[in-house]
């Protein structure tokens, strides 16, 4: 369940019942269900559906910051600037990006990764891990194991830095999830790119079978 977020004077938004840094108890901005409800809907309008939501994405995904604030407002009553500032700045996996402008330049966010509409975006650069994981369900199994792994409905493919947030993920879509290893570093010896989006994830236009092995169930 996700935490609730405040706000400091000081220091800004954070999760919890005080601030980290001072100790003080300020203001109360969103409650933990309504925060990864309005998460939800956010990253899908950025994703997926922004002709739905009322949004105009841009060829490399951003959105006016304040067009974003409307479509949420117009859609949760208890929703306002202030609760999407604090669930984007909040968020711990890194999804949204916010380019407060200068120079007349406007307020705009984008999500990270994980899009099915057709967008760009550029490499954050920095180095890759040796090894990054992907969790499924089961039954993808045979597919992944003859064919790699393919965007399928999304533009790339989406691997974690560690087992466990691999397995997580793959605990969406199966109470038993299997995670595959990739060797990363061998990926980008042989000319894959593979580029860090958000805070621990990784993307990739595919994975080809020779770079995977499954892990058991302890790995």
């Amino acid at each position: 369940m996700s935490a609730d977020v405040r706000r400091c004077d000081h220091h800004g938004f954070f999760e919890g019942d005080s601030c980290p840094h001072c100790e003080a108890d300020d203001e109360h901005v969103v409650d933990g269900g309504h925060r990864r409800q309005l998460s939800k809907f956010m990253s899908g309008a950025l994703r997926h559906f922004p002709d739905d939501a009322g949004l105009v994405l841009d060829d490399a995904g951003w959105t006016p910051f304040p067009d974003l604030v409307a479509a949420v407002e117009s859609k949760y009553g208890w929703a306002d600037r202030q609760t999407v500032d604090a669930v984007v700045a909040t968020d711990p996996k890194g999804r949204f990006e916010r380019d407060p402008g200068t120079d007349g330049d406007p307020d705009r966010l984008r999500a990270a990764y994980g899009h099915s509409v057709d967008v760009t975006i550029e490499s954050e650069g920095g180095p890759v891990p040796d090894r990054l994981y992907h969790g499924t369900a089961p039954r993808n199994v045979d597919g992944i194991t003859e064919e790699g792994l393919r965007p399928m409905n999304r533009q790339q493919v989406h691997l974690s830095a560690s087992v466990e947030t691999a397995r997580a993920v793959g605990n969406r879509h199966a109470s038993d999830p299997v995670v595959f290893e990739v060797d990363a570093a061998a990926m980008e010896a042989d000319g894959h790119d593979i580029d860090k989006r958000g805070d621990a994830t990784y993307t990739t236009g595919r994975v080809p079978p020779a770079y995977l092995s499954r892990l058991n169930s302890k790995g």
